[in-house]
């Protein structure tokens, strides 16, 4: 069933977007065009405006109508429901070797100083 108003859907798109590109420019964009009479500045209903307005309306309940069946299968499944978790074993962590303590340390205050060599 989704399916077929999916195809619905899909068609009326297409009939829309032909219909809207069908009809006449008016100029002077966002509706602000003149036609139409002179007293109310309303254009007369034609029978292109008319399919737009039955495409349109159309569109809108196949929409409404493919987000309440996604909705509704949605409620009864989850994307976690296909996760598989595998436990893998830790991975045996050694530690470097230290060095020897008195290496780490600093010369102490006894200690000789030796001038470098140039051997």
């Amino acid at each position: 069933m989704e399916n077929v108003i999916l195809v619905i859907h899909l068609i009326l798109a297409l009939c829309l977007i032909g219909i809207v590109l069908l009809q006449r420019s008016e100029g002077g964009g966002l509706g602000m065009g003149g036609g139409g009479d002179v007293m109310t500045g309303r254009a007369a209903a034609t029978a292109l405006g008319k399919l737009t307005w039955i495409f349109a309306i159309g569109f809108l309940c196949t929409s409404l109508t493919l987000t309440v069946l996604a909705r509704r299968d949605a409620a009864t499944s989850s994307v976690m429901d296909g996760v598989t978790i595998e436990e893998t074993a830790p991975a045996e962590t050694t530690t470097p070797a230290l060095p020897s303590g008195d290496s780490l340390l600093p010369p102490s205050a006894d200690a000789p100083i030796e001038a470098p060599r140039a051997d």
